[in-house]
Protein backbone atom coordinates (compact mmCIF):
# COMPACT_ATOMS: atom_id res chain seq x y z
CA UNK A 1 0.00 0.00 0.00
CA UNK A 2 1.05 3.45 -0.99
CA UNK A 3 0.60 6.48 1.59
CA UNK A 4 1.12 9.71 0.16
CA UNK A 5 0.89 13.17 2.91
CA UNK A 6 -1.95 15.36 1.86
CA UNK A 7 -1.52 19.12 2.41
CA UNK A 8 -3.67 20.09 5.26
CA UNK A 9 -4.67 23.45 3.28
CA UNK A 10 -5.39 22.93 -0.79
CA UNK A 11 -5.30 25.48 -2.90
CA UNK A 12 -8.55 24.36 -4.75
CA UNK A 13 -11.05 24.96 -1.92
CA UNK A 14 -14.52 26.51 -2.87
CA UNK A 15 -15.78 29.70 -1.84
CA UNK A 16 -18.41 28.20 0.93
CA UNK A 17 -17.88 25.38 3.14
CA UNK A 18 -19.37 21.85 2.29
CA UNK A 19 -22.17 20.69 4.84
CA UNK A 20 -21.27 16.60 5.36
CA UNK A 21 -24.58 14.82 5.72
CA UNK A 22 -22.89 11.37 6.63
CA UNK A 23 -21.36 11.40 8.87
CA UNK A 24 -22.63 12.95 11.48
CA UNK A 25 -19.70 14.16 14.03
CA UNK A 26 -16.76 11.39 14.57
CA UNK A 27 -18.72 8.02 14.93
CA UNK A 28 -16.83 5.65 16.89
CA UNK A 29 -17.11 1.75 14.87
CA UNK A 30 -16.40 -1.30 16.39
CA UNK A 31 -15.40 -4.47 14.32
CA UNK A 32 -14.02 -8.24 14.31
CA UNK A 33 -11.05 -9.28 12.19
CA UNK A 34 -12.08 -10.28 9.39
CA UNK A 35 -15.17 -8.20 8.76
CA UNK A 36 -16.41 -5.51 6.39
CA UNK A 37 -17.20 -2.48 6.55
CA UNK A 38 -18.43 0.74 4.00
CA UNK A 39 -17.82 3.65 5.22
CA UNK A 40 -20.27 6.59 3.76
CA UNK A 41 -18.86 10.23 3.10
CA UNK A 42 -22.07 12.18 1.37
CA UNK A 43 -21.34 16.07 1.75
CA UNK A 44 -23.59 19.09 -0.06
CA UNK A 45 -21.48 21.93 -2.03
CA UNK A 46 -23.47 25.17 -1.28
CA UNK A 47 -20.99 27.18 -3.22
CA UNK A 48 -21.76 28.16 -7.22
CA UNK A 49 -21.40 25.65 -9.65
CA UNK A 50 -19.22 27.22 -11.86
CA UNK A 51 -16.92 28.14 -9.63
CA UNK A 52 -13.48 27.34 -10.96
CA UNK A 53 -11.82 26.85 -7.42
CA UNK A 54 -14.14 24.31 -5.80
CA UNK A 55 -13.37 21.00 -6.36
CA UNK A 56 -15.83 18.33 -5.57
CA UNK A 57 -13.33 15.40 -5.30
CA UNK A 58 -13.55 13.45 -2.12
CA UNK A 59 -10.30 12.15 -0.76
CA UNK A 60 -10.08 9.12 1.95
CA UNK A 61 -7.30 9.07 4.70
CA UNK A 62 -6.06 6.36 6.84
CA UNK A 63 -4.60 8.08 9.99
CA UNK A 64 -3.82 11.35 8.00
CA UNK A 65 -2.11 9.24 5.45
CA UNK A 66 -3.71 9.19 2.01
CA UNK A 67 -5.34 6.23 0.51
CA UNK A 68 -4.29 5.58 -2.88
CA UNK A 69 -4.48 1.33 -2.88
CA UNK A 70 -7.88 0.58 -4.87
CA UNK A 71 -7.27 -2.69 -4.40
CA UNK A 72 -6.89 -2.62 -0.62
CA UNK A 73 -9.31 -0.06 0.06
CA UNK A 74 -11.75 0.05 -3.18
CA UNK A 75 -14.55 3.03 -3.48
CA UNK A 76 -17.27 4.26 -5.50
CA UNK A 77 -18.06 7.78 -5.88
CA UNK A 78 -21.09 9.52 -6.97
CA UNK A 79 -22.44 13.30 -7.90
CA UNK A 80 -25.94 14.46 -8.40
CA UNK A 81 -27.37 17.81 -8.61
CA UNK A 82 -30.74 19.27 -7.11
CA UNK A 83 -33.33 22.32 -7.52
CA UNK A 84 -32.69 22.53 -10.86
CA UNK A 85 -28.47 22.37 -10.61
CA UNK A 86 -27.92 24.94 -7.71
CA UNK A 87 -26.83 22.43 -5.31
CA UNK A 88 -24.30 19.77 -6.05
CA UNK A 89 -24.52 16.51 -3.62
CA UNK A 90 -20.88 14.32 -4.05
CA UNK A 91 -20.93 10.82 -2.41
CA UNK A 92 -17.74 8.51 -1.47
CA UNK A 93 -18.29 4.91 -0.23
CA UNK A 94 -15.16 3.21 1.05
CA UNK A 95 -15.04 -0.51 1.67
CA UNK A 96 -12.72 -1.60 4.31
CA UNK A 97 -11.51 -5.17 4.95
CA UNK A 98 -10.73 -5.96 8.77
CA UNK A 99 -7.39 -7.94 7.80
CA UNK A 100 -5.36 -7.41 10.94
CA UNK A 101 -4.56 -4.84 13.86
CA UNK A 102 -3.32 -2.34 11.41
CA UNK A 103 -6.38 -2.15 9.72
CA UNK A 104 -7.88 -0.31 12.79
CA UNK A 105 -7.45 3.48 13.04
CA UNK A 106 -8.88 7.24 12.01
CA UNK A 107 -10.53 7.28 8.77
CA UNK A 108 -11.09 10.96 7.05
CA UNK A 109 -13.09 12.45 4.43
CA UNK A 110 -11.52 15.10 2.94
CA UNK A 111 -13.19 17.73 0.40
CA UNK A 112 -12.18 20.65 -0.18
CA UNK A 113 -11.56 22.50 2.78
CA UNK A 114 -13.76 20.30 5.35
CA UNK A 115 -12.97 17.09 6.90
CA UNK A 116 -15.49 14.17 8.46
CA UNK A 117 -13.87 11.23 10.54
CA UNK A 118 -14.40 7.88 11.27
CA UNK A 119 -12.99 5.85 14.05
CA UNK A 120 -12.68 1.98 13.81
CA UNK A 121 -11.34 -0.05 16.88
CA UNK A 122 -11.98 -3.40 17.95
CA UNK A 123 -14.94 -4.54 19.15
CA UNK A 124 -15.38 -4.74 23.41
CA UNK A 125 -15.41 -8.57 23.33
CA UNK A 126 -12.75 -9.02 21.05
CA UNK A 127 -10.66 -6.26 23.56
CA UNK A 128 -11.89 -8.32 26.64
CA UNK A 129 -10.70 -12.27 24.96
CA UNK A 130 -7.37 -10.30 24.52
CA UNK A 131 -7.44 -9.52 28.10
CA UNK A 132 -8.34 -13.07 28.78
CA UNK A 133 -5.54 -14.37 27.00
CA UNK A 134 -3.31 -11.80 27.94
CA UNK A 135 -4.17 -12.92 31.78
CA UNK A 136 -4.57 -17.13 30.71
CA UNK A 137 -0.81 -16.42 29.35
CA UNK A 138 0.37 -14.31 32.63
CA UNK A 139 -0.92 -16.99 34.69
CA UNK A 140 0.28 -19.94 32.44
CA UNK A 141 3.91 -18.32 32.90
CA UNK A 142 3.79 -18.22 36.43
CA UNK A 143 2.65 -21.26 37.32
CA UNK A 144 5.45 -22.82 34.94
CA UNK A 145 7.91 -20.72 36.89
CA UNK A 146 6.42 -21.91 39.91
CA UNK A 147 6.66 -25.74 38.79
CA UNK A 148 10.36 -25.40 38.05
CA UNK A 149 11.60 -23.73 41.13
CA UNK A 150 9.50 -26.55 42.77
CA UNK A 151 11.39 -29.06 41.09
CA UNK A 152 14.93 -27.22 41.68
CA UNK A 153 13.51 -26.62 45.82
CA UNK A 154 11.31 -29.27 46.42
CA UNK A 155 14.41 -31.11 48.52
CA UNK A 156 15.59 -28.31 50.11
CA UNK A 157 12.13 -27.53 50.94
CA UNK A 158 11.68 -30.96 52.70
CA UNK A 159 14.85 -31.01 54.34
CA UNK A 160 14.29 -28.05 55.86
CA UNK A 161 10.92 -29.28 57.14
CA UNK A 162 12.39 -32.06 58.45
CA UNK A 163 14.95 -30.52 60.36
CA UNK A 164 12.82 -28.30 61.59
CA UNK A 165 9.90 -30.74 62.79
CA UNK A 166 10.32 -34.60 61.78
CA UNK A 167 10.22 -36.55 64.79
CA UNK A 168 13.18 -37.69 66.59
CA UNK A 169 14.21 -41.65 66.58
CA UNK A 170 15.86 -41.37 69.84
CA UNK A 171 15.43 -44.15 72.94
CA UNK A 172 14.62 -47.05 70.31
CA UNK A 173 17.35 -49.84 71.40
CA UNK A 174 19.23 -48.70 68.15
CA UNK A 175 22.67 -49.19 67.77
CA UNK A 176 23.20 -48.13 64.11
CA UNK A 177 21.38 -45.70 61.81
CA UNK A 178 21.56 -47.93 58.64
CA UNK A 179 22.64 -51.34 57.54
CA UNK A 180 24.12 -51.34 54.10
CA UNK A 181 24.49 -53.95 52.29
CA UNK A 182 26.86 -54.64 49.16
CA UNK A 183 29.37 -56.90 47.25
CA UNK A 184 32.71 -57.28 48.12
CA UNK A 185 34.22 -56.59 44.69
CA UNK A 186 36.36 -53.52 43.75
CA UNK A 187 33.93 -51.26 42.38
CA UNK A 188 31.06 -51.76 45.34
CA UNK A 189 33.76 -51.79 48.17
CA UNK A 190 35.39 -48.74 47.02
CA UNK A 191 31.66 -46.68 46.88
CA UNK A 192 30.69 -47.62 50.57
CA UNK A 193 34.11 -47.40 52.31
CA UNK A 194 35.45 -44.30 50.28
CA UNK A 195 32.34 -42.44 49.31
CA UNK A 196 28.81 -43.36 51.23
CA UNK A 197 30.57 -44.21 54.31
CA UNK A 198 32.57 -41.45 54.67
CA UNK A 199 30.40 -38.53 53.13
CA UNK A 200 27.04 -39.77 55.88
CA UNK A 201 29.15 -40.32 58.82
CA UNK A 202 31.36 -37.05 58.32
CA UNK A 203 29.17 -34.75 56.97
CA UNK A 204 25.86 -35.93 58.92
CA UNK A 205 27.10 -37.95 61.62
CA UNK A 206 25.19 -41.45 61.02
CA UNK A 207 26.58 -44.16 62.04
CA UNK A 208 26.55 -47.46 59.85
CA UNK A 209 26.40 -51.24 60.15
CA UNK A 210 28.45 -52.77 56.89
CA UNK A 211 27.66 -56.08 55.46
CA UNK A 212 29.61 -57.02 52.44
CA UNK A 213 28.00 -60.81 52.38
CA UNK A 214 24.46 -62.38 50.61
CA UNK A 215 21.75 -60.45 52.62
CA UNK A 216 19.70 -63.86 52.02
CA UNK A 217 21.77 -67.06 51.97
CA UNK A 218 18.77 -69.28 51.90
CA UNK A 219 14.93 -69.47 51.85
CA UNK A 220 14.86 -67.75 55.39
CA UNK A 221 16.92 -64.95 56.92
CA UNK A 222 19.52 -66.25 59.10
CA UNK A 223 19.19 -65.09 63.29
CA UNK A 224 22.44 -63.01 62.86
CA UNK A 225 21.43 -60.83 60.35
CA UNK A 226 17.87 -60.25 61.56
CA UNK A 227 19.92 -59.60 64.84
CA UNK A 228 22.31 -56.76 62.62
CA UNK A 229 19.26 -55.64 61.00
CA UNK A 230 17.04 -55.34 63.95
CA UNK A 231 20.27 -52.58 65.73
CA UNK A 232 19.79 -50.76 62.59
CA UNK A 233 17.10 -47.83 61.80
CA UNK A 234 17.22 -47.82 57.97
CA UNK A 235 18.21 -50.62 55.06
CA UNK A 236 20.97 -49.03 52.35
CA UNK A 237 20.96 -52.02 49.52
CA UNK A 238 23.77 -50.84 47.02
CA UNK A 239 21.92 -52.86 43.90
CA UNK A 240 24.59 -53.51 41.56
CA UNK A 241 25.19 -55.93 38.61
CA UNK A 242 26.94 -58.05 40.99
CA UNK A 243 24.59 -57.58 43.68
CA UNK A 244 21.87 -59.07 41.55
CA UNK A 245 24.40 -62.03 40.15
CA UNK A 246 23.89 -62.94 44.31
CA UNK A 247 21.66 -66.40 44.20
CA UNK A 248 18.22 -64.75 45.76
CA UNK A 249 18.38 -62.50 43.08
CA UNK A 250 18.53 -64.45 40.67
CA UNK A 251 16.42 -66.99 41.62
CA UNK A 252 13.35 -65.17 43.27
CA UNK A 253 13.89 -61.24 43.68
CA UNK A 254 10.52 -61.25 44.08
CA UNK A 255 10.35 -63.32 47.19
CA UNK A 256 13.65 -61.20 48.73
CA UNK A 257 11.68 -58.14 48.06
CA UNK A 258 9.47 -58.52 50.15
CA UNK A 259 11.21 -60.20 52.71
CA UNK A 260 13.58 -56.99 52.82
CA UNK A 261 10.56 -55.15 53.41
CA UNK A 262 9.76 -57.17 56.06
CA UNK A 263 13.23 -56.31 57.72
CA UNK A 264 12.87 -52.79 57.27
CA UNK A 265 9.61 -50.56 56.40
CA UNK A 266 11.44 -48.55 53.65
CA UNK A 267 14.36 -50.33 52.33
CA UNK A 268 16.52 -47.63 50.07
CA UNK A 269 18.04 -49.47 46.77
CA UNK A 270 21.07 -47.27 45.20
CA UNK A 271 21.74 -48.39 41.53
CA UNK A 272 24.72 -47.32 39.71
CA UNK A 273 23.65 -45.32 36.43
CA UNK A 274 26.19 -46.52 34.47
CA UNK A 275 25.01 -50.20 35.17
CA UNK A 276 21.49 -49.64 34.95
CA UNK A 277 21.32 -50.56 31.40
CA UNK A 278 23.30 -53.87 32.21
CA UNK A 279 20.53 -54.83 35.32
CA UNK A 280 17.73 -57.31 35.41
CA UNK A 281 14.78 -55.72 34.18
CA UNK A 282 12.41 -57.81 36.14
CA UNK A 283 14.41 -56.30 39.27
CA UNK A 284 14.16 -52.89 37.99
CA UNK A 285 10.60 -52.65 37.39
CA UNK A 286 9.78 -54.63 40.62
CA UNK A 287 11.04 -51.64 42.40
CA UNK A 288 9.36 -49.24 40.19
CA UNK A 289 6.13 -50.93 41.01
CA UNK A 290 6.33 -51.42 44.84
CA UNK A 291 5.80 -47.14 44.85
CA UNK A 292 6.69 -45.26 48.46
CA UNK A 293 7.60 -48.82 49.79
CA UNK A 294 10.85 -48.52 48.78
CA UNK A 295 13.36 -45.91 47.80
CA UNK A 296 15.01 -45.78 44.59
CA UNK A 297 17.94 -43.59 44.51
CA UNK A 298 20.19 -43.03 41.03
CA UNK A 299 24.16 -42.60 41.71
CA UNK A 300 25.09 -40.79 38.43
CA UNK A 301 28.20 -38.45 37.40
CA UNK A 302 26.62 -35.36 38.99
CA UNK A 303 25.93 -36.86 42.46
CA UNK A 304 29.89 -36.49 43.61
CA UNK A 305 29.02 -32.45 44.86
CA UNK A 306 27.21 -32.56 48.36
CA UNK A 307 24.33 -30.28 47.63
CA UNK A 308 23.66 -33.19 45.06
CA UNK A 309 20.09 -34.46 44.46
CA UNK A 310 21.13 -37.78 45.58
CA UNK A 311 22.66 -36.91 48.89
CA UNK A 312 19.39 -34.62 49.32
CA UNK A 313 17.13 -37.66 48.66
CA UNK A 314 19.32 -39.95 50.60
CA UNK A 315 19.45 -37.60 53.94
CA UNK A 316 15.54 -37.70 53.49
CA UNK A 317 15.57 -41.40 54.24
CA UNK A 318 17.91 -41.19 56.97
CA UNK A 319 16.60 -40.84 60.27
CA UNK A 320 16.74 -36.75 61.72
CA UNK A 321 19.62 -36.02 63.95
CA UNK A 322 19.75 -34.20 66.58
CA UNK A 323 22.51 -31.78 66.37
CA UNK A 324 24.16 -30.39 69.82
CA UNK A 325 26.89 -28.58 71.33
CA UNK A 326 29.55 -30.73 73.50
CA UNK A 327 29.38 -28.47 76.56
CA UNK A 328 25.16 -28.92 76.85
CA UNK A 329 25.45 -32.78 77.75
CA UNK A 330 23.97 -35.61 76.35
CA UNK A 331 20.41 -34.67 74.64
CA UNK A 332 18.92 -37.40 75.45
CA UNK A 333 19.94 -37.36 78.85
CA UNK A 334 18.45 -34.08 78.74
CA UNK A 335 14.78 -35.15 76.78
CA UNK A 336 14.05 -37.75 79.59
CA UNK A 337 14.50 -34.82 82.48
CA UNK A 338 16.53 -37.49 84.08
CA UNK A 339 18.02 -35.56 87.82
CA UNK A 340 20.71 -38.02 88.85
CA UNK A 341 23.94 -36.04 89.27
CA UNK A 342 25.81 -38.97 87.89
CA UNK A 343 24.64 -37.80 84.44
CA UNK A 344 24.71 -34.17 84.88
CA UNK A 345 27.65 -32.91 83.61
CA UNK A 346 28.22 -30.10 86.37
CA UNK A 347 26.71 -32.09 89.14
CA UNK A 348 26.85 -29.71 92.60
CA UNK A 349 28.86 -32.24 94.74
CA UNK A 350 32.10 -32.22 92.28
CA UNK A 351 32.07 -28.13 93.35
CA UNK A 352 35.16 -27.25 94.66
CA UNK A 353 35.16 -23.91 95.00
CA UNK A 354 36.38 -22.37 98.28
CA UNK A 355 33.92 -21.31 101.43
CA UNK A 356 33.17 -17.67 101.25
CA UNK A 357 32.36 -17.77 104.79
CA UNK A 358 34.30 -20.67 106.39
CA UNK A 359 33.90 -19.71 110.18
CA UNK A 360 29.81 -19.63 109.23
CA UNK A 361 27.32 -18.99 112.19
CA UNK A 362 29.26 -20.88 114.72
CA UNK A 363 32.17 -18.39 113.96
CA UNK A 364 29.60 -15.83 115.33
CA UNK A 365 28.30 -17.58 118.36
CA UNK A 366 31.57 -18.10 119.54
CA UNK A 367 32.14 -14.66 119.27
Amino acid sequence: MTLLSVSVCPDNVCSGAPEFLSPLGTPVLTSTLGAQLSLNCTARLSSDPQDPHCDSALHWLKDDQLLTNTSLYPRNDSEWSANNGSQRFVRSLLQVTVRDQGSYGVFSCRLSNATATFKLQRTGKELEHTSDWAMELLLFLSCSTGAVRYSRCRLNLRLWYKNAYGDYEMNDGKLYDAYVSYVNNEHDRKFVNFILKPHLENRYSYKLHLHDGDILPGSEPSAELLMNVSRCRRLIVVLSRAYLEQEWCTNSFREGLWRLQELCRRPVFIVFESQRRQLSPPALRLLKESGRSVALLLWGSKSMTPSSQFWKSLVLEMPRKLMYHHNTGDPQTLLQDDKDPMLTLNPDYLDCRPDPDPAGDLGELGV
